[in-house]
């Protein structure tokens, strides 16, 4: 893609209103290459509509997420696991 993107810290605020944990530390798995690596490194794409996070070593998209004034939509179709750090209890 020629198109400008950001990483995937641009999730963190986003991510924050659904999870009670940092997510963008979780590792995810690419459905597509199997690739792991952290949430913080995918390329992070869109901001009014919505944001598309894709794998920076196959361009999969691995995550979408679009918010509306009274819901948020998150689809992971793209990642085959996601392992997210808890802080110790």
């Amino acid at each position: 893609m020629t198109q400008d993107y950001q990483d995937g810290n641009a999730l963190a605020g986003p991510l924050a209103e659904l999870f009670a944990v940092d997510v963008t530390a979780a590792t995810g798995r690419c459905v597509s290459c199997g690739d792991t690596g952290r949430v913080a490194d995918l390329r992070v794409y869109g901001h009014e509509l919505g944001w598309v996070a894709r794998c920076p070593s196959c361009d999969h998209v691995m995550l979408r997420l679009v918010r509306s004034p009274d819901a948020a939509w998150l689809d992971l179709q793209g990642t085959l696991s996601l392992r997210v750090p808890l802080p110790p209890s």
